[in-house]
């Protein structure tokens, strides 16, 4: 080779170099899209990269290999409304006033929330699925996103019943993928515009009544699932009365995992199955879209599902069931991308927006109780917070807790008390007790951890005291919650005593007991 001939190579290699610096450096400074993906009632169990193999997620597998799986994170409130709404501000439920039983958001809240943020920046909002809030005077806030595809209330299975979802019904009759395919016409658009998506989708699946998509009928036809090690009655006599006053406890044999127990969680996993393959459906779109390597994915469930643990069913309570869920987060332009990494930091619903918020360049405002989750993408060994507050002000008045999260340990003060039951704690070791399997509060040896976890607990009490809205019934927890006022000096509405409920309460009580009655004969005979 001439060095005239060498002269040519190198210089062709050193424009090669600045052009691709050029493109990192162009790459950097463009706004990523933003996809936030919601179940509704998914648990940790239903995810094969969380620990299950009896359960088919291929799609949430692979995207848990490409991004970061976080192992310790919570919705601050396991409930659909509250949740949704601490998601989208990044607030508390306590300043966000927002909850069934309690009222809709104002609309000034509203304004700080991260899809009306991304938009006053310039990205492409779109939303599909159950909204899940109300925001006084604007409803459902349709007219704050480019793109709508959600609905009221819970939404409905079927596709055609979803007004602004209809067109895909023909093609889509169930709507977990319609959802795909609204966010597959979303990507295009945004890339026809050449704007930054910022796309959010919230599935009904696996919400109940459960309605799986027959064209997955073969996903588990037949099979046999294994029931947790925390599973049925007999675990969770060691748990609080307070805890049983609620809905929660005698759906453990209303809903029939007591009975039918595989056939209940088949048709749960179907419904998780179909999200799936939705999500398989948007990561090919943004691969034909030539946008995958500038898209963040957020993948996780608005609280998650006890389906028998402890011989309760549904949601709510701050159990590890209900209240902690998975999280998967693939942002391709990060450290971590590629390199299968698991986080075992402290997270919340609350940090999504600040996260969000920071992802698009934006800054986060002072009233959000989320931090950003992004330092987590570049080193998931590190930690971004101390403590996490869950709380619960749904249901009947004795199963409203509020507890903490810290360390390894959780801790919930049991506030009601009347005729028959007195408040009471509960102390868990998430770190040798995942399960939630043995009560540590009233363990001797354990006193040293039980005073610090009370500490931390007053402290949210506090910023509860300090911050709630004063509308919406939020600020009487303040004493309710209170550690240091007896319950014969709290003000509020007493339940009746047993033997005062009403007919129809003992009638049902009657039925769950003769229920479970019958199941203990027949487990007994088979012995």
């Amino acid at each position: 080779m001439t060095n005239r001939t060498m002269r040519l190579v190198y210089l062709l290699l050193a424009i090669l170099v600045q052009t691709a610096s050029w493109q990192q450096v162009a790459h950097a400074a463009e706004k990523p899209n933003i996809i936030f993906l919601f179940a509704d009632d998914q648990n940790l169990q239903s995810v094969g990269c969380y620990g299950n193999p009896e359960v088919k997620t291929p799609q949430m597998d692979r995207l848990g290999r490409d991004g970061v799986i976080f192992d310790r994170h919570y919705n601050t409130t396991a409930i659909c409304m509250a949740s949704r709404a601490s998601v989208f501000t990044g607030m508390y439920e306590y300043k966000t006033g927002t909850n069934f039983t309690h009222g809709n958001m104002k609309p000034q809240t509203w304004k700080k929330s991260y899809p009306v943020l991304l938009r006053q920046a310039g990205y492409l909002t779109a939303f599909a699925g159950k909204f899940g809030i109300v925001v006084e005077g604007k409803g459902l806030c349709e007219d704050d996103f480019d793109i709508w595809g959600g609905g009221p209330g819970q939404t409905y299975y079927a596709t055609a019943r979803n007004k602004s979802m209809a067109k895909y019904a023909e093609r889509y009759p169930h709507s977990t993928l319609s959802y795909g395919a609204f966010a597959q016409d979303a990507i295009r658009e945004a890339a026809k515009q050449k704007k930054p998506l910022c796309l959010s989708i919230s599935f009904k699946a696996p919400h109940k009544p459960a309605t799986p998509d027959p064209k997955f009928n073969h996903v588990y036809a037949g099979q046999k699932f294994t029931r947790p090690a925390n599973f049925g009655r007999e675990a969770g006599t060691h748990l609080s009365e307070q805890s049983k006053q609620g809905r929660q406890y005698p759906r453990f044999t209303e809903w029939k995992y007591d009975t039918h127990y595989d056939a209940e969680m088949a048709k749960y996993f179907q419904q998780v199955y179909a999200i799936d393959v939705a999500l398989g459906m948007i990561r090919d779109e943004l691969n034909a879209q030539g946008v995958a390597g500038n898209t963040v994915i957020f993948y996780t469930s608005d609280n998650g599902y006890i389906c028998g643990a402890h011989g309760y069913g549904s949601k709510v309570l701050p159990m590890e069931e209900s209240s902690r869920v998975p999280l998967i987060v693939y942002d391709p332009r990060s450290a971590s991308a590629g390199k299968q990494r698991r986080c075992s930091s402290l997270t919340g619903n609350v940090d999504f927006a600040p996260t969000i918020l920071e992802l698009a360049g934006l800054p986060i405002p002072k009233n959000m109780d989320g931090v950003s989750l992004l330092p987590l993408l570049e080193n998931p060994s590190g930690e971004v917070r101390e403590r996490l507050a869950l709380m619960n002000t749904f249901d009947k008045l004795p199963v409203h807790s509020l507890s903490v999260v810290s360390d390894g340990w959780k801790y919930t003060y049991w506030w009601y008390g009347d005729e028959t039951m007195a408040p009471t704690e509960e102390l868990f070791d998430l770190t040798t007790d995942p399960l939630e399997m043995t009560n540590l509060a009233r363990d001797p040896n354990r006193l040293t951890m039980l005073r610090a976890m009370r500490e931390k607990y007053d402290a949210e009490l506090d910023a509860w005291k300090a911050n709630a809205v004063p509308y919406n019934d939020y600020q009487k927890y303040g004493e309710l919650f209170d550690r240091n006022v007896p319950w014969e000096k709290k003000n509020y509405r007493r339940i009746k005593p047993a033997g005062q409920s009403s007919k129809k309460t003992r009638t049902n009580a009657a039925k769950t007991r003769r229920r479970e009655r019958a199941v203990q004969k027949s487990a007994t005979k088979s012995k």
